[in-house]
């Protein structure tokens, strides 16, 4: 009898690997990359670089003096996916050494404190995104506003759709959402638009979509986590909005802060999301109405990371409770 050997996740199939899936992970990135390139130029260019060189320096030095892993793991691509999704999610002024106290925690707590890929709780990329958010809230709160393709640490600054969403709830005043970009800016962006962007993975919804369609025609991840995530945001904004004006309308919800980026390319990790389809949507929904909570109600305008790292947690309960039945099992006799 051959002895069956059963490895750490993520599990692929038939012609599948690891290497393969966060190589078409990164394919999928880089509509949204190069848009933020376009948009932010040089202080995008810094932000993304420095953030994969970090990542990918520190998860093999992790490895090669602290854990005395012989394995050479960095050339799976998972250490550079962690640098693009970490870089995608910070402003275009942060200064160099604050990504690499980011990438620090996303490699070294997020990720190689539980053994490396595989082993991990949380999204490694969101670990080093909250604890930023944390430890420098000023300068991850400031966000510079699109076309200033040579500054850097000393761009324009300006409010994002989620700041104006936020005034309007807190004052009750409609009006405020007058302020918004129309909903065709937020899907494409825009090179010249005073207003603030967000983070470099915020400023093109619509390259994000691309990535999505890309993903799924490649069979890298299913529609139900991000389609569940979209969809339950989509309602419970509706609802909203339709009982208090001063709650935007569900499409600007959707295109605005990090929701499509977190909903298509964080939840979605395989690591730290549920193995079925009910998981997944389970999974998806809780996040879903998460960031509504604490977009809404919460202190901080953006409530994706939070709720992907909530879920995070709860994924090994969300795994169990919807464990399949096994074939032949009969139920004991009380």
């Amino acid at each position: 009898m051959s002895k069956l050997i059963v490895s750490l996740s993520p599990h692929a199939h038939g012609t599948d690997s690891v290497e393969r899936n966060m190589r078409g992970v990164i394919i999928a990135l880089l509509p949204a990359l190069l848009v933020s390139f376009f948009y932010f130029g040089l202080g995008s260019v810094i932000v993304c670089l420095t953030s994969v060189a970090a990542c990918v320096f520190l998860e093999w030095a992790i490895n090669k003096f602290v854990l005395k892993n012989p394995r050479n793991t960095i050339l799976d691509g998972s250490a550079a996916l962690t640098g693009i999704l970490l870089g995608m999610n910070l402003p275009s002024n942060l200064p160099v050494w604050i990504i690499i106290i980011g990438a620090l925690f996303a490699i070294g707590v997020g990720k190689m404190t539980f053994g490396g890929l595989g082993n991990n709780i949380f999204n490694p990329a969101l670990v080093g995104r909250c604890a930023l958010l944390v430890a420098f809230p000023a300068q991850m709160t400031v966000w510079p506003v699109t076309g200033q393709l040579t500054a850097y640490t000393d761009a324009t600054t300006g409010a994002t759709p989620l700041s104006v969403m936020k005034e309007a709830i807190k004052t009750g005043d409609a009006s405020v959402l007058d302020q918004l970009p129309d909903s065709l800016h937020m899907l494409l962006g825009d090179p010249t638009n005073a207003f603030g962007a967000g983070a470099l993975g915020e400023v093109c919804a619509l390259a994000l979509l691309l990535g999505l369609a890309y993903m799924l025609w490649q069979k890298i991840i299913t529609w139900h986590i991000p389609v569940s995530i979209i969809g339950t945001v989509f309602v419970f904004s509706a609802i909203m909005h339709v009982a208090n004006p001063a709650y935007a309308n569900p499409v600007a919800v959707i295109l605005s802060g990090g929701l499509m980026l977190g909903a298509i390319f964080m939840a979605t990790d395989y690591v730290t999301s549920p193995m079925t389809p009910k998981g997944q949507i389970i999974y998806g929904v809780s996040i879903g109405l998460l960031t509504i909570i604490i977009r809404n109600w919460g202190s901080y305008p953006e409530g994706m990371s939070f709720a992907i790292l909530i879920m995070n947690a709860f994924t090994p309960l969300i795994n169990n409770y919807v464990k399949p039945k096994r074939f032949g099992e009969v139920p004991a006799k009380q």
